[in-house]
């Protein structure tokens, strides 16, 4: 809610803690409301209260001032010991309790308990921020709820509060601290998950939780009484904090079920004893009759293993794909993109667990996105946008048809993207048929896993946006139905869905004849960017890659040095984007922000941090204009039509966002150097091959974006010369990804190919004379350029290879050049001090399906 600063009280010479409210929450609070309302909380007095020394406003900032307490929260003691004593954990509750009884007798709800507001001070808690929740919630009324923003913290959030209700009572601060002391006992919250809407949906609908059933040498009556302050309804709860802290020491208190060794027993009780030992007994004889006529009993689970980057030595995994590989259905091998073998570029790579190292598949030269075959003897892939498939064991490739990502289906047909939705064609060749149509706001449809029975598949659904839902496929009658929210899924043999959402692995029972799942997701892995996953239950996945970066400035000789050492951020996934300020000082770069992708202004080196844009939509793609006075960037609020259109804001932060382009699906836009042209990139539609293109628009003067480079390829990352007139791009008209050049705006008049061994990302130095790019050896090469007498390709240097974990794309140009052309800003995988960056991980996991028994259930 707030940024906080050690400060100095001149007046009263002390060390306090001040807190500057975020302006997004002060924008829709008001001052005087929230002013107005914490003077109402300021006045409370209790020895494990945190006072508040003072509030107001300055220059349109709301802030608070609390003392400044040395010692640690009770995170931090959480964080290092995990689980604390139990005796420790119940008096620390109580304490916490009575506070919270003091402020509930005055009318004063905290609203967000949790072990960062509880400051551990020579062992006493002391509760901090209280009426700051109350004073937010108050004066924001309704507002809130209508931004998006809420008061709370999703792990300690009580039922109410994670369903958006405002009106929240004091049972909602025992909830809460009924959270923390199931945390501080147990070593984690009752509710845990990797994102928000996970933890919130278990505290809603997910099942009691026992803290004796964690850890046994809790006691029964701590174990209830945690049971009855997370109680789903409030009427359900203590009456009072103090009436939970009084529970809490009661060695008698029970709750709930009977636990053994309990007091006396009520009739009703008794009769549901009775009516148990009557369905025990009944239980037991099944069980019995079962052991002596009933089948064999089933095997013992199999142990899961894990094995890490098992690629051998002959290929890098610098080199491999982190989206690019499958495993046949038996498991028996994996396919995997890498580099080619004594050659430039990539090709496809077969790895068997029965042989020490992967070999190379022949014919494969720039092909990605591979598929196995049912019978796992044949491949299927996209190469350059044509669909091929050719046999393990030898034999001629054979062109099936246009497409992206194939999907090998069980009735000997290849599946695959098409233009108003999925088609599906002969693996051996023939016509293209029809198998789903386009719903209205859908983008793209891909067919992926066939389900037992063989009348249903998994549909993965493509929206604006790169937003993606999961659907069953009814392949008989093509009616589809909205299963989940998430990407890359998999039907597992166990029975379970898995897919992908938002970075974590998640799976949940599902009836593939019925096509529905049966209860709500599990988390199962963090950080995954991609997976695969067999019919005999392996588990192959790449991971690190779509996580935390870091920028470092890297030298014409290789050598890099951290830009901010201990910073790091989050992209929001693989489609990361930056760009270097025309004085080469500050960075404006797309972050996630409490789920939702937002542009920064990053002052470099060591220099503040600020959030430029607070749409509640998607950003994308910043880049500065000539002058470094602002940002242009996509996005998908609202006026776009559900696409992504082209906005821009001063990089102060001053004023609102103004649109400049909303005619087409957009991904990029940024300025020609004399401020006349916009130059964009459009989007291909649902991830389509050859539909991405370049179009220019002068603001204006011309009323529609005009086609610079839309021929029957894909043309992406453009690149304008510090004069103008010569843009860079590369296309995939070779088959691989090339860097060209044309002259600008007029880009008929020539064409010059700039790179030969694969290209991407090229970048002009500042001079007009160097273009930067990298090749398919992952290498930063700097060729010649001269345009005295028009246009020359001169010689090509090799700088460097960028070494494991540094980002690549072949959507986005992911580094920057400093002004003087000698050092190049750039992006690589985060790891603490302690770790080195190694880049993305690839991780094989056997008996997978073990694991999602033990999670999420048969």
């Amino acid at each position: 809610m707030a940024t906080v600063y050690l400060a100095d009280d001149l007046k009263h010479e002390r060390k306090v803690a001040l807190k500057v409210l975020k302006p997004e929450l002060a924008a829709v609070v008001g001052a005087e409301r929230f002013l107005a309302e914490i003077k109402t909380t300021a006045n409370l007095k209790h020895p494990h209260i945190l006072p508040l020394f003072d509030s107001g406003e300055a220059d349109s900032f709301l802030f608070y001032v609390m003392p400044y307490m040395e010692g640690e929260t009770l995170r931090d003691r959480i964080d290092r010991e995990k689980q604390l004593p139990v005796d420790e954990a119940v008096a620390i509750a109580s304490k916490v309790a009575g506070a919270l009884q003091h402020a509930h007798d005055n009318g004063v709800i905290h609203r967000d308990i949790k072990p960062a507001n509880i400051l551990l001070q020579d062992g006493e808690p002391v509760v901090a921020d209280f009426g700051i929740a109350p004073a937010l919630g108050v004066a924001g009324g309704t507002r809130l709820t209508e931004t998006g923003l809420s008061v709370g913290t999703p792990f300690y959030m009580s039922p109410e509060q994670a369903t958006g209700d405002q009106a929240v009572g004091a049972s909602t601060d025992t909830y809460a601290l009924g959270s923390v002391l199931y945390e501080m006992l147990v070593g984690e919250p009752p509710y845990p998950g990797a994102t928000a809407q996970a933890v919130l949906g278990k505290i809603i609908a997910g099942k009691p939780v026992s803290a004796t059933e964690q850890r046994p040498s809790i006691p029964a009556n701590v174990d209830a009484a945690v049971r009855k302050a997370l109680e789903k309804l409030p009427a359900d709860r203590f009456a009072s904090a103090q009436d939970f802290a009084q529970a809490l020491g009661d060695s008698g208190f029970r709750y709930g079920e009977l636990v053994a060794g309990g007091g006396g027993v009520s009739a009703g009780q008794w009769n549901r004893l009775t009516m148990g030992f009557a369905a025990l007994a009944a239980v037991s004889t099944l069980i019995v009759g079962w052991s002596l006529f009933g089948p064999e009993p089933s095997a013992p689970p199999q142990r899961v293993e894990r094995f890490a980057s098992p690629f051998g030595q002959a290929t890098p995994p610098t080199f491999v794909d982190e989206n690019a590989f499958t495993l046949s259905p038996d498991g028996s091998k994996l396919v995997y993109r890498g580099a080619a073998e004594g050659a430039a570029g990539n090709q496809l790579w077969l790895r068997q667990w029965n042989d020490l190292d992967p070999l190379p598949v022949r014919g494969t030269a720039g092909g990605i996105q591979p598929a196995v075959s049912p019978d796992g003897e044949r491949l299927a892939f996209n190469s350059g946008g044509q669909i091929t498939v050719l046999a393990f064991e030898g034999g001629p490739a054979t062109t099936v048809g246009p497409g992206v990502s194939p999907r090998w289906g069980p009735d000997e047909y290849i599946y695959t993207l098409g233009d108003s939705g999925a088609v599906r064609m002969p693996a051996t060749g023939g016509a293209v048929e029809q198998v789903t149509r386009l719903g209205e706001g859908e983008v793209a449809h891909l067919v992926g896993d066939f389900l037992p029975g063989g009348n249903g598949a998994l549909l993965m659904v493509a929206f604006p946006g790169g937003d993606f839902e999961i659907h069953a496929l009814n392949l008989n009658t093509r009616e589809t139905r909205f299963l989940v929210a998430g990407d890359f899924a998999r039907y597992a043999q166990s029975g379970h869905l898995v897919y992908v959402s938002d970075g974590t692995l998640m799976a949940a029972r599902f009836d593939p004849r019925a096509m529905e799942l049966l209860d709500s997701p599990v988390a199962i892995v963090d950080g995954i960017v991609a997976f695969t996953l067999s019919d005999d239950g392996k588990l192959f996945y790449s991971s690190g890659a779509g996580g935390l970066s870091e920028f470092v400035w890297v030298s014409r000789s290789g050598q890099a040095t951290p830009v901010e050492v201990g910073w790091s951020f989050d992209a929001g996934g693989g489609n990361m984007a930056w760009s270097l300020s025309p004085d080469g000082t500050r960075l404006a770069v797309r972050e996630t922000t409490n789920d939702n992708q937002d542009i920064w202004i990053k002052e470099l080196n060591d220099g503040p941090h600020s959030r430029l844009t607070f749409d509640e939509a998607q950003d994308w793609s910043p880049h500065w204009t000539p002058d470094g006075d602002m940002v242009t960037f996509v996005s998908n609020r609202a006026g776009g039509g559900g696409g992504r259109d082209v906005w821009t804001k001063r990089a102060d932060g001053i004023g609102e966002a103004e649109l400049l382009y909303d005619e087409a699906f957009i991904v990029e836009g940024f300025w020609s150097p004399d401020g006349e042209w916009l130059v964009l990139r459009g989007g291909a539609a649902g991830a389509r091959a050859n539909t991405r293109d370049i179009l220019a628009i002068r603001p204006g003067v011309d009323s529609l974006a005009l086609p610079l480079l839309a021929e029957e390829y894909d043309e992406q990352e453009p690149a304008l010369s510090p004069d103008g007139r010569w843009i860079a791009y590369i296309s995939n008209e070779a088959g691989t990804n090339q860097v060209y050049v044309r002259p600008f705006p007029d880009v008929n008049t020539g064409k010059w190919q700039v790179s030969t061994g694969g290209g991407i990302m090229p970048v002009w130095a500042h001079s007009g004379q160097e273009l930067f790019f990298v090749d398919d050896g992952g290498n930063l090469v700097a060729a010649q350029i001269d345009t005295e007498q028009g246009f020359r390709v001169g010689e090509k240097e090799t700088l460097f290879r960028l070494p494991p974990g540094f980002r690549t794309s072949e959507a986005n140009t992911l580094f920057g050049v400093a002004p003087d052309d000698q050092r190049f800003l750039m992006a690589r995988a985060y790891q603490s001090e302690s770790q080195e960056n190694t880049g993305p991980r690839f991780v094989l996991v056997n008996n997978f399906f073990e694991v999602l028994r033990e999670r999420v259930g048969n």
